[in-house]
């Protein structure tokens, strides 16, 4: 429903506490100029937007303030407008032109003191409309907008004036008075809808805070889930997962998975917050049990090396309980789980939808049940292209899948052969902890392209001390540095995955044998083999 509206109009509906701001908007950010250049485009009737609330007479337990402004109470017995688009727009609005209520919070007030340039002429470029202090405003030539919509000071103002300025000043107060301000209108209770129009039409790309949303439409004052939330990730940061403990989608995707088995947009808007408060240790325990399983079983640890977040969604509805000893995992429910793993990041399973994720809670909660499943049970093929054509970059999610394989085989540095001390090259995941099993200097001077020579299959995991012992040195040549015994020579390359002779200077050969070995290990990984 579009209803448009005038100046007076917004600013007695604000006034009156009709239109709100929820809580799950964001702050005002709007400077003083940009205050003017909506204050320029209303005064020469450039389009600039339209202002898009939604209507309901459920208020929210939670609000923001209208800029600075605490809003009156709204009769009970009439709709509420919420504003979902055009905050800055009407805080702006009313900011410029009301005189009726007073500032309540730390707010630099002086954005809303925009003067017209009496002296300047009116054109399409430039603004006519400037904001600034109370010491540089020249009463001859700036006229305050704050008394536009104040009849005693106007009037008082004009009378002060030669006839030419109020004749000007009068034709500004004409255009100020007659615009109409776009306002669309959209009535409904459903939460869901509310969540998917504002994500919708939020044109500056922020994503719809869920849990502010959620605030403000369901939880309880005596339980602030953010708060929740900021203590379960202090204490995953000892495990390298504090940035799960900050993501807010993700943790509400958790609760609403091992409490209603979905994690779809309307399950989660229609979480009812005192099912949360009364299971959060459920949910607490079954995060928490989710980490330390790829922890203990799949090395991983940190949320650098994971290849999906989302994997702990499932594993946490598998974990979650209110035993003290936590959940026991039998033989066979620790296979279907890792190899369920290592299929979802080898297939990018989670890459696309939230189909196959919400498909997986359903499994696993049979698995958890011992009930019959098919977690796991789908077609994943490995081929040598996986390793030869994709780059390596620890950000990459092929990447951090290679990355777990490696460390899935303990592996040994080059040096030495002592063990790679896994959690500090995995919790930091410096590019220097990997090692160009051909360096990557001798490889260009052979002319191969870049492309292979960073590929997966030429990377191997190597404490960043003996990785820059090694050089660019071709492997013939590095291997001096390496262990002369033959047998501990093998096993190093073993554990890296590596064929047991490297040291031809054969990049083909190196690569066809390599590229063997490490798509067995994969596909066996899926076996678990």
């Amino acid at each position: 429903m579009s209803e448009p509206l005038f100046i007076d109009d917004i600013i007695s509906k604000i006034e009156k506490g009709v239109i709100r701001i929820p809580s799950f908007q964001r702050g005002f950010v709007w400077d003083g100029e940009r205050v003017a250049k909506l204050m320029d485009s209303i005064y020469k009737g450039f389009p600039f937007g339209s202002i898009l609330v939604w209507r309901t007479k459920t208020p929210l337990k939670s609000e923001r303030l209208l800029g600075p402004y605490q809003l009156p109470e709204n009769d009970p017995d009439y709709p509420l407008d919420y504003v979902l688009d055009g905050q800055q727009r009407i805080t702006s609005i009313f900011g410029v032109f009301q005189n009726n209520l007073e500032a309540t919070s730390n707010f630099d007030m002086n954005i809303f003191k925009i003067y017209f340039d009496l002296e300047k002429p009116v054109d399409a470029q430039g603004s006519n409309f400037i904001f600034l202090e109370d010491d540089d405003v020249d009463t001859k030539k700036h006229f305050p907008l704050s008394i536009l919509f104040n009849p005693p000071e106007y009037r008082k103002y004009l009378k002060s004036m030669d006839e030419s300025v109020a004749t000007q000043v009068d034709s500004l107060y004409d255009r100020f008075t007659k615009a109409k301000i776009p306002v669309q209108t959209f009535t409904t209770d459903d939460r869901t809808t509310v969540a998917i129009v504002f994500e919708r039409i939020n044109r500056l790309g922020v994503k719809l805070d869920t849990l502010q949303l959620l605030s403000a439409w369901t939880w309880s004052e005596d339980f602030d889930l953010q708060e929740q939330f900021n203590e379960l990730s202090e204490e995953l940061a000892p495990y390298g997962f504090d940035e799960v403990g900050e993501d807010n989608d993700l943790l509400l995707r958790c609760c609403s998975a091992i409490l209603e088995s979905s994690t779809t947009p309307e399950t989660i808007i229609n979480l009812d917050g005192t099912l949360v408060r009364n299971n959060f240790s459920l949910i607490k325990n079954g995060i928490l049990g989710a980490v330390d399983f790829l922890k203990t079983n799949l090395n991983v640890y940190s949320t650098k090396v994971l290849p999906f977040k989302n994997i702990i969604i499932p594993l946490s509805v598998f974990f979650a309980t209110d035993k003290e000893q936590g959940v026991r995992v039998t033989a066979k429910q620790h296979e279907t789980l890792i190899i369920w793993i290592w299929k979802t990041f080898f297939s990018r399973r989670y890459s696309k939808s939230l189909d196959k994720l919400n498909l997986d809670i359903l499994e696993i909660i049979k698995l958890k049940n011992d009930k019959s499943n098919t977690l796991g049970e789908f077609a994943v093929n490995i081929d040598e292209t996986f390793f030869k054509n994709n780059t390596f970059s620890v950000s990459y999610v092929n990447a951090k899948t290679f990355i777990l394989m490696l460390a899935n085989e303990k592996p040994l540095n080059f040096t030495d052969g002592s063990v790679v001390a896994l959690e500090n090259v995995l919790r930091n995941c410096n590019k220097k902890e990997f090692h160009h099993i051909y360096p990557q200097s001798y490889l260009k001077s052979l002319g191969v392209n870049n492309k292979l020579i960073n590929s997966l299959a030429n990377i191997c995991i190597i404490s960043r001390g003996p990785n820059n012992s090694l050089s660019g040195e071709k492997p013939s040549l590095y291997k001096t540095q390496m262990p002369s015994d033959t047998q501990k020579l093998k096993e190093i390359m073993n554990h890296a995955l590596c064929p047991e002779d490297i040291f031809h200077d054969n990049f083909n050969k190196f690569l066809e044998e390599r590229l063997e070995l490490l798509v067995n290990k994969a596909n066996n990984l899926m076996l678990n083999n």
